[in-house]
């Protein structure tokens, strides 16, 4: 369990935007909460038996019952669910789009925005540094899962329909993705990699990339690296 918490390429609590920062952020309000609430439980737990075990009258302290058992755990989740929702970055107007489809076992990715001509990547994400970044997701034969932990939360990509999640990368990094896929849960993970660069670097990535989807044959190319 405590490997989880290492701050691994694929660990979410190892943020490198704003909306993942916020998933690690809460996170950790929930694991403090959560240890608040069992120690109250384990705390009730023994003044019970403490109780039973001194052999005087059992007698009911009601407001003991009522405040630990019910009204704190009530409270820390309510409070859990506001800081959830209240610290959650604003959601600006993303700057840059990306267009991402799944395919069997390969990604494919469109930079529509990119100058002169729309570029492509496969299995590898090029994003600018503090720009809230529109990742428009969908797939072409299953459901696949699209999940950057660095960068934010997981959504599906589904045929015919688009879904979109908006990154502001924080930090220049390169860092693994993980993405399995929905509909056959037996093969193994597509992995792609993700990189981020300042937006001096960016326009300069993008014209290294291939302009025409139809060279990316089978899911194989090369993708450029901008370290």
């Amino acid at each position: 369990m405590l490997a989880g918490c290492d701050r691994t390429p694929l660990s979410a609590l190892n943020p490198a935007s704003e909306q993942a920062d916020h998933i690690a952020d809460v996170w950790q309000a929930m694991a403090w909460g959560s240890l608040s609430v069992l120690l109250m439980m384990l705390a009730l737990v023994f003044l019970a038996i403490r109780a039973r075990s001194s052999g005087r009258p059992g007698r009911r302290p009601l407001w003991l019952l009522l405040g630990g058992g019910i009204l704190f755990p009530l409270s820390v989740m309510a409070a859990l669910l506001a800081y959830a929702y209240l610290a959650a970055p604003a959601q600006g107007a993303p700057a840059y789009r990306v267009q991402v489809t799944g395919h069997r076992w390969w990604w494919e990715v469109r930079y529509p925005q990119a100058s002169g001509a729309a570029r492509y990547s496969i299995n590898v994400l090029h994003v600018p540094q503090g720009v809230p970044v529109s990742i428009e997701l969908t797939a072409s034969d299953v459901i696949h899962s699209f999940w950057v932990p660095r960068l934010g939360g997981k959504m599906d990509a589904i045929p015919g329909r688009i879904n979109t999640l908006v990154y502001t990368p924080a930090k220049r990094a390169s860092s693994g993705a993980n993405a399995p896929s929905t509909a056959a849960p037996a093969m193994p993970p597509c992995r792609f990699r993700w990189w981020c660069t300042t937006r001096t670097i960016f326009p300069a990535c993008l014209p290294r990339c291939p302009p025409d989807a139809r060279c990316l044959h089978d899911g194989i190319a090369r993708y450029p690296n901008p370290a």
